[in-house]
């Protein structure tokens, strides 16, 4: 089995801003659901800094909750 790096650990990534729409973007779904751990392999705790992005970004309509 393959050890994963988690991506955001790799290029030394310390916080996750909400403001960067383009990252949060490809953590997402068509759909608009987060990305499971398995699908983005990140750590733990850039898996959680990056849902709550998400959830930040969501709330101040950066971007969408549910895409049609």
């Amino acid at each position: 089995m393959k050890n994963k790096i988690c991506p955001y650990c790799s290029k030394g990534i310390k916080e996750i801003d909400y403001k960067q729409v383009d990252v949060l973007k490809r953590s997402t779904t068509f759909l608009g659901r987060i990305e499971t751990r398995r699908r983005t392999n990140a750590c733990a705790y850039h898996q959680r800094r990056l849902a709550q992005a998400i959830k930040r970004a969501r709330h101040l309509a950066l971007i969408p909750f549910v895409n049609k």
